[in-house]
């Protein structure tokens, strides 16, 4: 049994705005008389947009109509309807998540996309896109080392550390190719974080002024040992904390990093040879990708080639946002697909005990009420530790007893877990319901608190749904 659907990427960033459109085949990897294993076992890029310069109506807002209208014709051109579309994601990143009507934006296009597509941004998501499109996870596995992939694209720089495949860290700095843009010979903008990074360094800059191109490789080789100290391979100054976005962590020290993949459009300009306007994009981008070239800290570590460079973003966010759900799963006819559903984490802790468990679920739905009305809300936990069918029965009274209000309201109970229990728990929920209420249960599914979920409609004969997890941070 194969199926296939159909997903899209569009990524809307600093510098460029771009899409995709890709087919995921769904497979049951299970043999005959056999428990159901329904996987993702493909992934081909069907069509690739033009990469469009991101439309601007000032510093701080994103032309979103011009976006729609790039977003509309390249639809046409790829020969789809937003109603063919199954998955994928719409993410808006970089510096152009930080613009006034991001929020405004996403939303637009949510709507262009598709019934079941995220609209989402943040630096942590990008960095895991990025680092996937890039292949950086499958280099990592496949040379069983510690590989951090760094997406260098005009406002920011995501970072994502992989050990052996497995991801185990992402951070996100403010360095970009266009932090400092240039017209005509003329600084038209700098990005404060810079300017202040040029001052420490005695560097003084202003918009306005001629710019000169010792200033700008000054200033690019000190954003490059920035780079460099992000992920371990210099000593990191006292300047340095300041320059994540919004504040954020900084990269696990450990496990050590053995080799770096570079991605992002600045990438594209690392081996740059000086052909052409050093300023033809307006921006440094190319300064960048030279200072980059011939920074010590990056000769003397392993450089793997990244399979997408430019693209890596929105080829991330049209074939690796999607995952299926564990082939037993239960649900209430006619209740999905459902969307944009925040996560109530129970934390391993409070598993232990079902008192512990009711107690956190009855504590924390208040945060998921309105005016008193309980909103939509899926209860997440881990669930390996009750297997038994009396363990199952058990489990499913104490997630209804913490849950009354919802059960009460006119939402379905929708509950998430990591371990394969999903049919045998919903079908326990069910039962205890008695038609009640409605119940979505579904498993193999990790999640935290501060995610949202969108499922979709079931595939494969029913036997599974597909899965998009994402975080709907905005950059401040």
């Amino acid at each position: 049994m194969k199926e296939i659907i159909l997903s899209v990427g569009i990524d809307i960033g600093t510098s460029t705005t771009q899409m995709i459109f890709s087919k995921l085949t769904v497979e049951n990897r299970a043999g005959s008389y056999m428990v159901p294993r329904v996987e993702i076992v493909e992934k081909e890029i069907v069509y690739r947009s033009g990469i469009y310069n991101t439309p601007l109506i000032s510093d701080n807002e994103i032309d979103a109509g011009k976006v729609r209208d790039i977003v509309v014709a390249e639809y046409a051109k790829a020969g789809v309807s937003p109603e063919n579309v199954k998955t994928g994601a719409v993410i808006i990143t970089g510096e152009t998540a930080r613009k006034q009507n991001a929020n405004q934006v996403l939303g637009s296009m949510s709507s262009l996309a598709g019934d079941f597509v995220v609209a989402t941004a943040g630096p942590d998501l990008e960095a895991v896109l990025s680092a996937k499109g890039a292949g950086a996870d499958k280099l990592s596995e496949e040379n069983r080392s510690v590989i951090a992939n760094l997406d260098i694209g005009g406002g920011t720089t995501n970072i994502a550390l992989f050990e052996k495949g497995r991801l185990r860290s992402t951070c996100c700095l403010d360095i970009g190719g266009r932090l400092i843009k240039v017209e005509r010979g003329i600084i038209t903008y700098i990005y404060p974080k810079i300017q202040l990074l040029a001052k420490r360094h005695s560097i003084l800059i202003e918009a306005g002024e001629t710019v000169r191109t010792d200033k700008i490789n000054k200033i690019c080789d000190i954003m490059a040992d920035h780079l460099a100290q992000a992920v371990y391979l210099t000593e990191q100054d006292d300047f340095h904390k300041s320059l994540y976005t919004n504040g954020g962590g900084q990269l696990a020290p450990q496990p050590g990093i053995e080799g770096i993949a570079i991605s992002g459009g600045v990438a594209d300009l690392i081996d740059d040879k000086g052909a052409g306007d050093d300023f033809r994009y307006g921006d440094i981008g190319v300064f960048l990708g030279r200072a980059i070239a011939r920074s010590p800290s990056f000769l003397g570590i392993r450089r793997y080639l990244a399979k997408e460079t430019i693209r890596a973003t929105v080829v991330g966010a049209g074939t690796h946002t999607t995952e299926v759900s564990g082939s037993t799963i239960a649900y209430s006819k006619g209740r999905l697909p459902v969307k944009n559903i925040p996560i109530l984490k129970i934390n391993e802790e409070e598993e232990v005990s079902l008192d512990d468990l009711k107690g956190s679920i009855k504590s924390q739905l208040p945060m998921y009420m309105m005016e008193g009305q309980p909103q939509p809300i899926a209860v997440a936990l881990a669930g390996y530790a009750r297997i038994s069918f009396s363990e199952i029965q058990n489990l499913a009274q104490a997630i209804l007893d913490g849950a009354v209000e919802v059960v009460q309201g006119q939402y379905p109970l929708i509950v998430v877990l990591e371990a394969d229990i999903g049919k045998a728990l919903g079908n326990a929920l069910l039962a205890k319901l008695n038609g009640k209420s409605d119940v979505i249960c579904i498993d193999r599914i990790h999640t935290q608190n501060g995610d949202y979920i969108d499922i979709g409609e079931p595939i494969a004969d029913g036997q599974v749904v597909p899965v998009v997890i994402k975080t709907l941070i905005f950059n401040s």
